[in-house]
């Protein structure tokens, strides 16, 4: 099989499909192996980007999809749905990333970190379909734990959770207050003031 044919057949799958394919889905359906498919991939990603074209192909986990480029989103909306996109507030948005940074975490795990109840925020992420249940804790009362969805590294852009950017490091003061030392930049000299400029010329002079 021709590489143009096996592009053409990828191509067509991923568009049918509207959805991410995993890589063994493909590799049973061209019966060629795994090395050829994400080299193959890349190629086609490599033309997209070249031709300017308004498709790409991104990777979500183990899986491929084929969408359009979200910079074109604000052309690409108005026809397909009128509906009002949901807006995220920064108490959900705060929760998402814990949940991110913390697979399987419990709603009570939540609730110590931002100190105020999570229900309406774990509802709201879950009607969205950014988060999903993902199994029961071996604690007591068996509660419920929580992660991140493949629909939500689609929307934010990652392949996989460690493309999530670093957390910065931090350490406890004696009042038990998260100190971020690493992120406080030495300060820049002040400049001198006009005044004291011209005092110093004059006195060089």
């Amino acid at each position: 099989m021709e590489i143009n044919q096996k592009k053409s057949i990828l191509e067509a799958i991923l568009f049918a499909a509207g959805r991410p394919v995993s890589q063994k889905e493909l590799i049973l359906n061209l019966e060629i192996p795994e090395e050829d498919i994400e080299n193959i991939i890349a190629n086609m990603q490599e033309e997209y980007q070249r031709e300017a074209r308004g498709i790409e192909i991104i990777k979500v986990e183990d899986a491929y999809q084929l969408c359009t480029k979200k910079e074109l989103y604000d052309y690409i909306y108005p026809v397909l749905d009128n509906r009002r996109q949901p807006n995220l507030s920064n108490a959900a948005v705060e929760t998402l990333a814990i949940i991110a940074y913390n697979p399987k975490i419990t709603r009570a795990e939540i609730e110590a970190i931002r100190g105020v109840s999570a229900d309406a925020c774990v509802y709201k992420l879950l009607e969205y379909g950014l988060i999903e249940e993902a199994g029961k804790i071996d604690l007591p009362g068996k509660p419920m734990s929580y992660k991140t969805t493949s629909d939500f590294l689609r929307r934010f852009g990652y392949s996989s959770l460690e493309d999530l950017p670093e957390l910065p490091r931090y350490k406890m003061d004696e009042n038990q207050q998260i100190v971020i030392d690493e992120l406080i930049q030495e300060e820049a000299p002040m400049p001198e003031r006009e005044e004291e400029v011209t005092e110093n010329k004059k006195e060089e002079i």
